[in-house]
């Protein structure tokens, strides 16, 4: 099979693939049969999508097997355009189809249970098995360049297949289309950096570094977000999503009505419900109906998305999820006493509860697109519990007026958070700044490892230099959204692996608080410090290395050591403690045997230090 031609065509012609893909049988309409998905897609496109749904439910399933499948449904949905048009079987639904095909392979451990069920708990069965945990599948083993290079140009044709075969089957619920198109950069990564391997002048490490982040990129962000979406959706449930996605769309197309927007919310939410669960054929469906919708009606939803709409299918999402807002309603007025003041809030509230509290959400975060999504979802609770404790009472006008002062003053502690973090980054730069995050986060969750707790803070840093260069009515929703997908992160790390009882509360109560909840944590007092044991403190002469990446990373794993030694430490103790470190390094890297000096002064460091913390 050339893959590359398949994946060429796939892209030229992704709308109509996307729009033949078909509902799965738990709906009653439009229960078309494979003879008409596969006259709709052909051969080459029919094939490809077939590749990635095998290789996303049966992950353990070698290359061979994968194709083999594909190969069959193939065939099969061939027979049924000709020969074999009036056989029962080609009329059922294609994902049971699918599921058939599976189950008709023999050697399918862990399977056998779900291949005995019937539809749709066989289907719900395969899904509940997809698994994206790391180690579930071993990690790419990647190539040095000259092999990679030689793999190509003997496998050309099948590389790309093979390619999107792996990416699939380590990421089980990632977007089709997302896979398809990375496979199109790994193509052009391949083609570009490989001609010229026999030119002696030609870098081929440095052609695949540089390039490679376009391959990588998108599977590891695109990867992330949805994974951080499902999280959400799993643990606070539809609710919250939908009042995620209310804010997020009110923001971004505030001139949209609120029928529109509304619509847009239960739209989105269904579909991330689909993608959660790995239903890749319904996602891919459901998100093409929610572009055609969008793009159809843009005169009453943005003016800001009209390149976008004119864009290959692959690219619509991403950029109208990138395209800047559009803008207010030159008759929006700045404020929405009406909530407030209006003498009928109470018993809406009481009859139609979400609907009141989504129209506030709505009206309130169309004005706002400086704030970010999770702030307007604290105000939107904010709201709601004043409004449960004051039409409570007998004057719930006077008990109202209090949430403007309490609004204004959780706005103010909001900014001046975002505004002192980003004083701090500016003030220490990288290095520095990381330092801090990785005193307070180690002090916090010191049950994470050195290597997780530089992960987390490095990602935070990122975004301290990302965001903290923007302008006020920009930093908030670059800054706290960026980090909710660190946290979000470190909750589902927990989730696996449960850190401490306070980030389970942080994880687990609210997610609009979830942010303010981490940075209240203070130190782990039911924490048990490490041990002062021969190995916790070594000094050798690889800290003399002139690399200073290497270095950095050597001493932030020490700092971690010495935090979880003892958590207490105050700041004039560490400060004490690294003049001391860096005194005893330059001494012993100017020694002509280093490595006898760090054995000599090291020991004496940590006794100075010993005494200096037990003072």
């Amino acid at each position: 099979m050339n893959w590359r031609t398949v994946i060429y065509i796939i892209l030229l012609v992704s709308f109509t693939i996307v729009r033949a893909l078909p509902r799965s049988y738990r709906d009653t309409e439009e229960k078309n049969s494979i003879s008409q998905r596969f006259s709709q897609l052909q051969e080459n496109n029919f094939k490809a999508i077939a590749m990635i749904m095998f290789a996303q439910y049966v992950q353990g399933n070698t290359f061979g097997q994968v194709v083999k499948m594909a190969e069959a449904v193939t065939d099969f949905a061939k027979r049924c355009t000709d020969v074999d048009r009036d056989n029962p079987n080609c009329q059922k639904p294609l994902d049971r189809i699918f599921l058939n095909t599976i189950c008709q392979e023999d050697n399918l451990p862990g399977f056998t249970d779900c291949c005995a069920k019937k539809d749709p708990e066989r289907n719900d069965c395969f899904l509940s098995l997809k698994n994206s945990s790391k180690g579930f599948i071993s990690p790419f083993e990647r190539p040095n360049a000259e092999v990679a290079c030689k793999n190509y140009s003997e496998h050309r044709h099948s590389l790309p297949g093979y390619f999107i075969y792996e990416v699939s089957r380590r990421h089980p619920f990632l977007y089709a289309p997302t896979i398809l198109s990375v496979a199109i950069h790994y193509d052009e990564m391949m083609k570009d950096c490989c001609r010229s391997a026999e030119d002696s002048t030609h870098n081929l490490e440095e052609c695949f570094r540089r390039q490679a982040p376009k391959v990588v990129k998108p599977i590891r962000e695109d990867g992330l977000r949805q994974e951080h979406t499902c999280g959400i959706l799993k643990k606070f449930g539809e609710r919250t999503i939908k009042a995620l996605k209310l804010v997020q769309i009110s923001q971004k197309f505030p001139k949209a009505d609120f029928f529109t927007v509304t619509k847009l919310v239960s739209d989105i939410a269904n579909m991330h419900k689909d993608c959660c669960r790995g239903d890749m054929l319904e996602c891919m469906r459901d998100r093409e109906e929610i572009l055609h919708y969008v793009c159809t009606n843009q005169d009453i939803i943005s003016s800001k998305i009209k390149k976008c709409c004119e864009k290959p299918l692959l690219q619509r999402t991403e950029c109208i999820v990138n395209a800047e807002n559009d803008d207010k309603p030159a008759n929006l007025s700045p404020q929405v006493r009406e909530f407030i003041e209006d003498k009928g809030i109470c018993e809406r509230f009481a009859q139609e509860k979400d609907t009141h509290l989504a129209r506030f959400l709505y009206e309130y975060s169309r004005r706002h697109p400086e704030f970010s999504a999770q702030m307007l979802l604290r105000i939107g609770k904010g709201y709601e519990d004043l409004l449960d404790e004051c039409c409570k009472t007998g004057s719930p006008d006077n008990c109202c007026s209090r949430g403007e002062e309490e609004l204004k003053k959780h706005i103010y502690e909001t900014e001046s958070v975002m505004k002192t973090s980003c004083d701090i980054y500016k003030e220490k730069g990288d290095y520095y700044f990381q330092n801090e995050l990785l005193l307070s986060f180690t002090k916090k969750m010191p049950q994470l490892t050195s290597a997780e707790l530089i992960k987390f803070t490095k990602q935070m840093t990122t975004i301290g230099s990302k965001c903290c260069q923007l302008s006020q009515d920009k930093l908030l929703p670059c800054a706290e959204e960026n980090l909710d997908l660190v946290l979000g992160e470190i909750c589902r790390r927990h989730l696996t692996n449960p850190i401490n009882p306070a980030v389970c509360h942080c994880c687990s109560s609210s997610y609009a608080l979830r942010r303010p909840c981490m940075g209240k944590l203070e130190i782990d007092e039911n924490y048990v410090p490490l041990s002062l044991t021969p190995d916790l403190f070594t000094f050798h002469e690889d800290l003399c290395t002139t690399e200073e990446e290497k270095l950095q990373h050597k001493k932030q794993e020490m700092l971690i050591n010495l935090i979880k030694y003892k958590p207490q430490i105050t700041q004039e103790q560490l400060t004490s403690i690294t003049v001391a470190f860096t005194a005893m390094r330059e001494q012993c890297c100017k020694e002509e045997n280093r490595e006898a000096c760090f054995v000599k002064e090291g020991p004496e460091l940590i006794k100075r230090s010993e005494k200096l913390l037990s003072a």
